[in-house]
């Protein structure tokens, strides 16, 4: 008698990638709150290629056992929108930390701390989620979750709005207007797709009610 070949588990790649994104951040909170300088960059931007790598790796799996399931547990869109979305939070992390190699990045913009927290604060509360997710339908739980990344999207706006006006509004170098703007997009899109894919697991909720 044939076995069957074990389901794959999409909560569990889901809460992979969430993990990952933190692990991401940790790199991220080190570098700001004790930057090494370029010189000292190499073992953190390694670190966080090696993450972006696995992140990468559990995206495929999901892909490629999405192509091959005839009754997966969730509409397939969503499944595809929650992986590209954890998978956009872990790249645009990992490109940050990339930029203050590849910029040359001698001190890094004090906002950056702030930036930092709110990440931390997001990827936790993602991951909080997203161990509620697989049992939605009992959980009483993941909707709190899901307000608080929106609040820390919110604050993470508040904060762009603010750290984009001083920069342009207090320096006078062309070179750290243009990296300031650039780390600020990127640190500000990285929280927008975490609320991004709390938004679809409230959706998914509604949905299934």
């Amino acid at each position: 008698m044939m076995a069957h070949k074990k389901r794959f588990n999409y909560f569990d790649a889901f809460e992979r990638q969430a993990d990952l994104a933190a692990r991401e951040v940790k790199i991220l909170c080190d570098a700001v709150d004790d930057y090494p300088g370029v010189d000292g960059l190499k073992d953190l931007v390694d670190k966080a290629h090696d993450i972006e790598h696995e992140g990468d790796v559990v995206a495929h799996e999901v892909f490629n056992a999405l192509a091959v399931d005839f009754m997966p547990p969730l509409d397939r869109d969503d499944i595809i929108t929650i992986t590209k979305g954890l998978d956009d939070v872990i790249d645009y992390l990992e490109g940050t930390i990339q930029r203050f190699y590849m910029h040359n990045v001698e001190t890094l913009p004090e906002e950056l701390k702030d930036y930092a927290k709110l990440l931390r604060k997001s990827t936790k509360a993602l991951c909080a989620a997203l161990k509620e997710f697989r049992n939605f339908k009992k959980s009483k739980k993941i909707m709190g979750l899901i307000d608080d990344i929106a609040g820390i999207e919110e604050e993470g706006d508040e904060l762009f709005f603010r750290s984009m006006h001083d920069l342009y509004a207090n320096s006078t170098n062309p070179i750290q207007v243009h990296v300031g703007d650039m780390l600020y997009q990127r640190l500000e899109n990285a929280i927008d797709a975490c609320e991004h894919v709390s938004d679809i697991m409230g959706t998914i909720l509604l949905k299934n009610s």
